[in-house]
């Protein structure tokens, strides 16, 4: 028998009442938030809130003293399914061999390129690819590059293209990446099942077509997306409020 000084504690488990109307409360706020972020605030506020946390990014990075237009063409086929960092290991195997050069890639011998290269990872293709854009510079003036002359390139897929349209040659094409659909996703946006041309088509049709702003806001959602808006997410230090979403 317990003494009258003598007190236990006992823990309550929630009922399935509770947890039901937990539920109810935090599924009619994300559909509340959802619907605000549709209605209220724009993707140009989203621009906006990105610009002022971070600022600038003044995209994309060149190494002082190249070719921007050769480096950024070939940074976006190198970068396919690697990181950046392995990315700048070959873009500087290359500067180091005096290879940053649409000409001398194009006339140099493949096996000798695939070493240059071999940071970057699937060395073999994108020295073809490499090649094949080489080629295309070439033989046509930078202005009248279109995004399916960059199509009809084998190992050059949308997000490849559009980033040497938009970033090297000054076309105003949105760039659509793995960052930007789980960025627009975890807003309430777009589905995260969303398809790369409707994606585009979601931007687009949203904000203004400005060079700058295509360029920095893309550059400004990998930013969030390497600093926050992760795999995993740190929805906890985030300054959207699409942690409560989850």
């Amino acid at each position: 028998m317990n003494r009258p000084y003598e007190s236990k504690v006992v823990i309550m488990q929630p009922s399935e009442e509770s947890s039901a109307l937990y539920w109810i409360f935090h599924s009619t706020y994300k559909f509340i938030y959802r619907v605000y972020l549709s209605f209220y605030m724009t993707l140009k506020d989203v621009y906006n809130k990105l610009l002022e946390k971070y600022g600038y990014q003044n995209w994309w990075p060149v190494h002082e003293g190249q070719n921007s237009i050769v480096e950024i063409s070939f940074g976006a086929v190198l970068t396919q399914n690697t990181s950046w960092k392995n990315v700048e290991k070959a873009l500087e195997n290359l500067i180091k061999h005096n290879m940053l050069d649409f000409e001398k890639v194009y006339c140099s011998d493949i096996e000798f390129l695939k070493e240059l290269i071999r940071p970057a990872g699937f060395y073999n293709q994108k020295a073809k690819t490499l090649k094949a854009v080489s080629k295309l510079f070439l033989e046509k003036p930078h202005k009248d590059i279109a995004r399916e002359d960059l199509l009809s390139i084998k190992g050059v897929g949308k997000e490849t293209a559009d980033s040497i349209l938009l970033y090297a040659l000054n076309k105003p094409y949105f760039v659509i990446d793995a960052y930007t659909k789980r960025f627009l996703s975890r807003l309430g946006l777009v589905s995260d099942k969303i398809d790369y041309d409707s994606s585009q088509s979601f931007i687009t049709q949203n904000i203004e077509m400005d060079l700058e702003v295509y360029k920095e806001f893309h550059a400004l959602i990998v930013k969030h997306c390497k600093e926050l808006c992760t795999k995993k997410p740190k929805c906890e230090i985030c300054f959207f409020k699409c942690e409560r979403l989850s």
